[in-house]
Parts: structure tokens; C-alpha cells; sequence
């Protein structure tokens, strides 16, 4: 399954919806990537893709300083799951994989 590309995701928080861009990119037999978002962009760590089920770290300082667990499933053009932070409920998150101008 292929996962490369930019997805569009939102993340229902307690505070509200979060917009996010998440650029995943393949070197080899590693996943690598970069989220985008609330005016920050920052390195994807841990990133693994075991069948359709995609999981990644990654640490934000805005709107507040958190580390993000997330664990979502692939499903062609679309995702969801979730995105944990500590000990905080777990959000719902959901994407979608934008579509490359050729």
C-alpha cells in the first residue's frame, strides 16, 4: 500500500477542529514525513505503515507544547483514526490524500 503524499487532515479536539497537512514521503524501506499546521511545521518521528494501519509521533508547541501519538487506518484515498496526547482524551482524526496536479 502506498501512503506517499499529502494528506489534508482534521482533528476534532476538545478545543475545536484543527486543520493539518501531512507530507509522507518513502526512502527505501523508510517513511519519513512533515506535518504542517496552526502556523508550525514539524518533523514526523517513528513513522510505520504495517498493512493498512499507519502510525506516527510527532511533537507540536502551538496551540499548546503536546506530543501527539497517532494511529490511523489507510483506506485508498482516505484516512482515520486517532491522535493522542499524554494522558488527554484521544481525538478523532480524519483525511483525505490530495490529489497531485500531473
Amino acid at each position: 500500500m502506498s501512503v506517499e503524499g499529502t494528506w489534508d487532515l482534521t482533528i476534532s479536539t476538545p478545543i475545536g477542529k484543527i486543520k493539518a497537512e501531512v507530507e509522507l514521503r518513502r526512502d527505501g524501506d523508510l517513511l519519513s514525513g512533515t506535518a504542517q499546521g496552526a502556523g508550525e511545521q514539524v518533523p514526523l518521528r517513528d513513522v510505520v505503515l504495517d498493512g493498512d494501519q499507519l502510525t506516527w509521533q510527532q511533537a507540536v508547541t502551538k496551540p499548546m507544547r503536546l506530543n501527539l501519538a497517532f494511529a490511523v487506518t489507510v483506506a485508498g484515498e482516505n484516512l482515520s483514526g486517532t491522535a493522542k496526547a499524554g494522558r488527554l482524551p484521544a481525538s478523532k482524526v480524519i483525511g483525505q490524500r490530495r490529489v497531485s496536479a500531473q
